[in-house]
């Protein structure tokens, strides 16, 4: 069906510019001796298409485990033992089932891959809808995870130089993420997913250490004297405010979907040996990895310290010294990795924009331009408002949950159509109402945070972490 010429700026327009071909690209498609071969061969997605299950599994360990891990004893603290503990697990559970959701229809049309999210919402809802629909939440939750860890990044780097050195000068938080943005204006250049696979394994194998280090130092340090469980805040506003952001800093840690198709997209697939086997494998020691270290590092952290841990567990302990120096540069390396597997769709999308629409040649000149901007944004954001808790918590529920808890499952439900009433459809229906609800309540809370640190927060001038 030929598109329509439309407004500059339509969905429409934006699709012929080549953010993805709305109906997926087949294996051979690289083959071919159309112009879109030459641009299949430098696009930052699919470029290459040789990983391994283990490749799928550090990189969605890269991609789940991270800044959200830490801030997990905190919302325990807003949630209490008995809600904390089921909303952690029904979350485990429900993005288990949409993530399996993805796996699924990445090949369900036969020869062809859906390679990037925005793909698979075009064959669902249409490719004008699809695009609407999908790019501008994905782009929020990629743009947004770089941010915050921009933000983390610089609190660990920060923390590690105060640890190692308590007499030393205090240094602005503002000078740390500078210096965290600096390496990502290397590692942006790299050109695919392929090769930050070494950052990618080291950043999953970080993630492991530092969140074990989190919750056995909270263990060795013990139940503190006066420790409370009781919500950590005192007023009716407060506790439902905090509740509802709590919500958002679960979802949060729940992030990965978002670039579970482009990681599929790296995977070999054929008739006999479909992609989605070594990827659900790699998802399935993905996701015993984020039990180890999710649960563990919550449920003994709020042991340790009740309603007093702060926003960041890592920040809360200070003894042995040299553990909590070592856990958070581990948190730095693995956000290293953490900050390009995100970008690396935005990557993507912008440089085809740019070839397309802007004649932009492909290589080294365009890498430069295009990624060096963005990580220079991200970096002026970050800088400009370091609230760490709040961001997670807000960009948790306004783009994640749906990205994550019921976006899969309407496009499920769109696609396959399952039977009325059955149990496939029930289970859907019920992660969609869960996902609304966690989408309009949690960025409340987050929304009410940021504005009460605004109101005593200066531009540029350093920010307390508690």
């Amino acid at each position: 069906m030929e598109m329509q010429q439309l407004d500059e700026y339509s969905p429409a327009k934006l699709d012929r510019l080549a953010l993805a071909p709305s109906k997926g690209r087949t294996d051979s498609d690289s083959q071919e001796g159309s112009w879109s071969a030459p641009v299949e061969d430098w696009r930052a997605i699919n470029s290459r298409r040789n990983a391994k299950w283990w490749y799928a599994a550090f990189h969605n360990v890269t991609a789940m485990v991270g800044a959200g891990v830490l801030s997990l004893p905190y919302a325990m603290s807003e949630l209490g033992w008995g809600v904390g503990i089921t909303v952690l697990v029904m979350s485990w559970i429900i993005t288990v089932y949409t993530l399996w959701q993805m796996v699924e229809m990445h090949e369900m049309v036969p020869g062809k891959r859906f390679d990037r999210y925005h793909e698979l919402g075009q064959h669902a809802f249409g490719e004008k809808l699809g695009l609407w629909i999908v790019v501008p939440q994905q782009l929020v939750v990629d743009v947004g995870l770089n941010i915050v860890y921009m933000v983390t990044g610089g609190q660990s780097l920060q923390k590690f130089h105060d640890v190692v050195c308590p007499d030393c000068n205090h240094i602005k938080l503002t000078y740390f993420i500078m210096i965290f943005a600096s390496a990502h204006f290397v590692l942006s250049q790299l050109p695919n997913f392929h090769s930050i696979s070494g950052l990618s394994l080291a950043a999953a194998v970080m993630s492991l250490c530092y969140s074990t280090i989190a919750w056995i130092a909270s263990a060795a340090k013990g139940k503190s004297p006066d420790v409370d469980y009781s919500l950590r805040a005192t007023t009716t506003p407060g506790k439902v405010f905090g509740f509802f952001g709590a919500l958002g800093d679960v979802a949060f840690a729940y992030a990965g979907h978002n670039v579970v198709l482009e990681i599929q997209a790296t995977i070999p697939s054929t008739p006999d040996k479909p992609s989605k086997k070594p990827m659900w494998k790699g998802v399935v020691v993905a996701y015993v990895v984020v039990a180890v270290c999710y649960f563990p590092a919550s449920l003994v952290g709020y042991w340790a310290f009740g309603n007093r841990v702060d926003d960041n567990i890592l920040i809360t302990l200070e003894k042995p010294r040299w553990h909590i120096a070592l856990a958070n540069m581990m948190v730095v390396v693995h956000l290293l990795g953490s900050y390009q597997i995100y970008a690396m769709p935005v990557f993507d999308m912008i440089e085809t924009v740019l070839v397309r629409k802007f004649w932009f040649t492909p290589g080294l000149m365009l890498h430069l331009i295009a990624r060096t901007a963005y990580v220079a944004f991200t970096m002026f954001v970050a800088i400009t408002f370091p609230f760490f808790n709040e961001l997670l918590s807000f960009f948790g529920g306004f783009a994640f949950a749906p990205t994550t808890y019921f976006l899969p499952c309407i496009m499920w439900l769109t696609i396959y159509k399952p039977k009325r009433f059955g149990l496939s459809w029930f289970t859907n229906w019920a992660c969609i109402v869960i996902g609304v609800l966690l989408m309009v309540l949690s960025p409340i809370g987050g929304l009410r945070q940021i504005i009460l640190k605004i109101k005593t927060y200066k531009f540029y001038q350093d920010y307390p972490q508690q």
